[in-house]
């Protein structure tokens, strides 16, 4: 027997409602069909999972409140628009932590991710996996940025996370939290100078028609998280369970590869579209890195040691 309430009775069937903030085509949203054929092709249709991608049940702060709340099964959605509820998700958000996508997936594949799921699980969520929302770059309106001085003053939009909002006051800019949805009629009305989002979000809103600079800064390396309703989830049997999970495993992997296809392909695409790309310097990424070395003390002391300690150390082995 299914668990009751994760999953919305049909006729002979049960279903699971998952939303998500992603464009339908966007890697994330591709790799959530993936979950999806491989539940009901386990079940032999006895779940069905119904999918709403690009907002349709509401913006990420809605859904991760209607997960919360059971009103929705699951939810896929940028760690940040989660750390409002679970603070220690900031401690992956730190600047200039991750080298490369592959120092970002052991560090969240290990004990951090472990770590990182007990705090999920205290505020009522199951984390089902990680996959990739990439590094982030900077865009704006005003002037190329080569060098440590162009960030004064800017006015960045981000994430609403706290560590992010940090980063970018240390570096001189302005930066301000806002909702997606809201951000191209922000850049395009210069309420806002610029925004920073992995070259595949770049591209997909189309703000290279509203931006002409373009930085490979690649300041944080960004995850995007699925997470179900524990309660409901605690439910489900032991190989009901264990089938979710499963079929999550193929989807994450699927989706992490597709998203390092799609990031140097968007790169290009952007380029092509007429955004001036600026490649930083080394001695530009070392002043960066030195003008925001004071987030790792004040996330500590915020969040405690273990989590960022874990982080750091298991990012440089």
């Amino acid at each position: 027997m299914l668990g009751a309430g994760l999953f919305a009775g049909t006729a002979g069937a049960e279903t699971l409602r998952v939303a998500g903030n992603f464009a339908a085509d966007h890697s994330s949203s591709l790799a959530m069909e993936v979950f999806k054929q491989e539940v009901e092709k386990a079940t032999a249709g006895d779940i069905k999972v119904h999918l709403f991608p690009a907002m349709q049940l509401g913006g990420a702060s809605e859904n991760v409140d209607q997960v919360r709340s059971g009103v929705l099964s699951m939810t896929w959605i940028g760690v940040s628009f989660l750390s409002r509820t679970v603070p220690e998700l900031e401690a992956v958000s730190l600047p200039f932590v991750f080298k490369d996508r592959e120092t970002a997936f052991r560090v969240i594949d290990g004990r951090v991710g472990e770590l990182l799921n007990d705090k999920l699980a205290d505020k009522g969520f199951v984390a089902l996996g990680f996959m990739e929302l990439g590094p982030r770059h900077i865009t704006n309106s005003v002037k190329p940025i080569d060098s440590i001085d162009d960030f004064e003053g800017l006015k960045i939009r981000l994430q609403p996370n706290e560590t992010h909002l940090k980063t970018f006051r240390a570096l001189g800019a302005s930066p301000t939290s806002m909702g997606i949805n809201e951000v191209y009629s922000a850049l395009q009305q210069k309420v806002i100078d610029g925004q920073e989002n992995p070259f595949s979000i770049i591209r997909k809103n189309n703000y290279q028609e509203v931006q002409q600079y373009l930085t490979d800064t690649g300041h944080f390396f960004d995850f995007i998280v699925v997470v179900a309703n524990k309660k409901h989830f605690d439910k489900l049997s032991a190989e009901e369970q264990q089938l979710m999970r499963d079929a999550m495993v193929k989807a994450v992997q699927w989706q992490r590869e597709k998203a390092a296809e799609e990031d140097l392909l968007s790169r290009e695409q952007l380029v092509a579209a007429g955004m001036q790309l600026n490649q930083v310097s080394p001695e530009l990424y070392q002043q960066m890195q030195q003008q925001t070395t004071g987030i790792i003390e004040e996330l500590k002391a915020r969040l405690g040691d273990e989590l960022v300690d874990a982080v750091l150390e298991d990012a440089k082995s």
